[in-house]
Parts: structure tokens; sequence; C-alpha cells
């Protein structure tokens, strides 16, 4: 029997995420590893697990990877969702690297002094609704399917949902001038695996919060 994939992070979401949800929309049940002390973070680094000194780390198919990037590459390819060919696979690249941007913005406010976090979370509900949402409005509109790249799931559209429902969090309004959006989110939404993982009591993580915040610049120290 394959092993279960090993999460080593934080109890947050953070550069996991992505990662958590990937897995949950592949229907694969993956365990976790909350790095809580510096003391643990310091023995991945000793054991020489962190290729660059740094998390997240998954361990599956007897390899450690890091880099969350090539992590979700490879999780893509594994279990089908990353497109039938070059062509697919790059589109599924360029939408999911139009993702992470906006994601590492609200990711990174938290961390902020909370003087800048308010204009911070302004600034980013603006580029949703002039940058980001505009963009995959008039992909799901050109493409005419219901998924982004192809006519079955991908990454691409697994990330967008997580990216949309963040944005949600800030201002639960905001897809209101984007119909195409708005279907698809209730349509991959109701994707058996993706649905358990919207379900209370599942490995998605909440918004991080200031415990969050501590923990994480105690272990990593900055």
């Amino acid at each position: 029997m394959e092993a279960k994939p090993k999460l080593y992070y934080f109890r947050g979401r953070g550069r996991m995420e992505s990662i958590r949800w990937l897995l949950a929309a592949a229907g694969v049940e993956f365990e976790e590893e909350f790095l809580e002390t510096r003391e643990q973070y310091e023995k991945l680094q000793n054991d020489g697990c962190l290729l660059f000194d740094q998390v997240p780390l998954v361990e599956i198919d007897g390899m450690l990877l890091t880099q969350s990037r090539a992590i979700l590459s490879y999780l893509a390819a594994k279990y089908n969702l990353y497109g039938k060919d070059l062509k697919e696979r790059v589109r599924i690249d360029m939408y999911t690297d139009g993702t992470l941007d906006l994601m590492i913005m609200i990711a990174c406010v938290p961390f902020k002094p909370p003087e800048e976090k308010e204009e911070n979370y302004a600034l980013i509900i603006k580029r949703a609704k002039t940058r980001y949402f505009p963009v995959f409005e008039k992909i799901l509109k050109d493409h005419g399917e219901a998924f982004l790249v192809g006519n079955q799931l991908s990454w691409a559209d697994i990330q967008l949902l997580e990216a949309i429902l963040m944005v949600e969090e800030l201002d639960p309004p905001v897809l209101s001038d984007f119909p195409l959006l708005q279907a698809f989110k209730t349509r991959i939404s109701n994707i058996p695996t993706i649905k358990k993982f919207l379900q209370p009591g599942s490995q998605r993580k909440p918004p991080p919060d200031d415990h969050y915040v501590k923990v994480v610049r105690n272990v990593l120290k900055f």
C-alpha cells in the first residue's frame, strides 16, 4: 500500500495551503506534522531535509520535496491535474502563476504592521477586481468550457477557487460583477472531493491569526 504523503509546515495556510488543496482535490489522504518550535525546524535542517533551509516540505514517493512550485507541479502531474499536452500545461502554469501572485499578497499582510493592513487589504481587493478576476472571466468566456484549460479539472481550476475564496474573506461580494466566475465557483466547489475539503473539520486551514504569525516568527526567527 502506498504511503500517505506527509506535509511538514506550520498549523496554518502559508505556502502549504495550495498543496493541501491539490491533494484534497485529487482525493489523496495526507498526514501533517506541524512546526511549533525552533527545535523542530532545526532538526529538519540538521537532518538535511530542507534543500534551501525552507518549508514547505513534503515527503512523498520516497522523496523529500521542497519549494512549493516544484511540489505543486509534481502533484499536478502525478494526479492528472496538469493538462493533456505541453500547450495545456503552459496555460495551467500561466494561470496558476497569476493566482499565486494574488494569494501571496494576501498571505503577506498578517505579517505587516497593524497600521498598514487596512490599506494593503484595500489594494488587494482593487487588484482582484481590476487585474485578476477580469482576466479569468474573459478566459472562461473565450474558452466556453466548464474548466479553465481543456475539458477537465486541472490545478488551474483548483487554485483559482482557492484564490476566490481568500478574496471573498476580505470582501464577500467581490464577484458581483463576474457572473462566469460566480458560476465557476459554484461548479468547482461542488466537485465531491473539493466539497468535502470545504466542510468543517477538514484539513483546510483558517485565515492566519496573531497566534499563527507569532509561531512563524518564533520558528523562523524573523
